[in-house]
């Protein structure tokens, strides 16, 4: 009998129970897929917190990659024995995912199943940040926080190959060299300094253009302080929390400053969209333009333990379910 990690009340990672479960058959337009690896991300937190709300009992997870078992009617293009992976397909922390057609991606040979479980999710992340948010203009300065995390690394290596200077922020030595070694320009201890002194100090204190912030109460304010007159604050997580009400007068203040909080889901919101931005990522890790640090791998049973260190903010990269 197959597997999952159900949510029957939200809470914290303790409510994550392994337990038989089986999805069934694909219906139209469906694929039944073995799971190989499952990417584990905050947006799984956020459920099972209850911060995003989801009908219970549910099976966590969204991400992962496998072998495809059976195809319902319907779908082409795709046949048992097919590696694919995917980023949006609930259910996804178990043995077997029944998926959407139309949400799976193929794998190239060249990239293994567990590092397409690592990247997709965040790696289309990275790439909407840097290529769908704003005009990406070769000298830009961007801070970007929690860089030595999945997200991070990966938003640091794209933003790098299109000419953006980048400023990262980390907690330790250890974390710092991934951070330069992905191609920051600066690193910033935020243990140790004030990222806002250090981030004007970089752009020769005029500010920087953009910041990537997914971690939000904790950041946001001097995120908003680091940035130049019309500058972008993209908000796209909240590790740390959300960021309470504020006066948008403070926008005008800081210099006609923007704020957006987007997500994935809306950049990825059509089959054209999503295949562009899944080939692009996967196509990258293929040749080695992009590079993927799983920092922890963990059993399906072990899922509690997964996002314990997930949230402790312990690890860096990627952290993944493997079988």
């Amino acid at each position: 009998m197959s597997r999952a990690i159900v949510v029957d009340k939200t809470g914290g990672p303790e409510v994550l129970r392994i337990a038989e479960h089986d999805p069934g058959p694909p219906g139209e337009g469906q694929v039944r897929v073995r799971v190989a690896a499952a990417g584990v991300n905050f947006i799984d937190v956020y459920f099972r917190t209850g911060l995003y709300a989801r009908a219970l009992p549910f099976v966590a997870g969204l991400e992962g990659a496998g072998r495809v078992e059976a195809v319902g009617e319907g779908v082409a293009g795709l046949s048992p024995g097919d590696r694919v992976a995917w980023a949006s397909a609930p259910g996804s922390y178990a043995d077997v995912v029944v998926a959407p057609a139309a949400q799976l991606v193929r794998v190239p040979d060249e990239v293994t199943d567990e590092i397409a479980a690592a990247v997709m999710l965040q790696g289309m992340t990275a790439h909407y940040l840097v290529y769908a948010l704003r005009e990406v203009r070769s000298g830009d300065w961007a801070l970007v926080h929690a860089a030595s995390g999945g997200t991070g690394l990966l938003l640091v290596q794209l933003l790098r190959s299109a000419g953006v200077r980048v400023v990262g922020t980390c907690s330790t030595e250890a974390k710092a060299a991934l951070v330069r070694e992905a191609g920051a320009e600066r690193v910033v201890r935020y243990d140790r300094e004030d990222f806002v002194a250090a981030a004007r100090e970089a752009s020769g204190g005029r500010g920087v253009d953009v910041v990537y912030d997914g971690v939000g109460a904790t950041t946001f304010d001097g995120s908003l302080a680091s940035l130049r007159p019309r500058g972008l604050l993209a908000l796209f997580g909240q590790s740390s929390g959300p960021v309470p009400p504020f006066d948008l007068q403070r926008l005008n203040a800081g210099g006609s400053l923007v704020v957006t909080r987007p997500s994935l889901a809306h950049f990825v919101a059509t089959r054209e969209e999503f295949a562009l931005r899944a080939q692009a990522v996967l196509g990258a890790v293929a040749t080695g333009e992009l590079r993927v640090r799983i920092g922890g791998r963990f059993a399906l049973a072990d899922a509690a333990c997964a996002q314990r260190a997930l949230e402790s903010r312990a690890t860096t990269g990627k952290v993944i379910l493997v079988r």
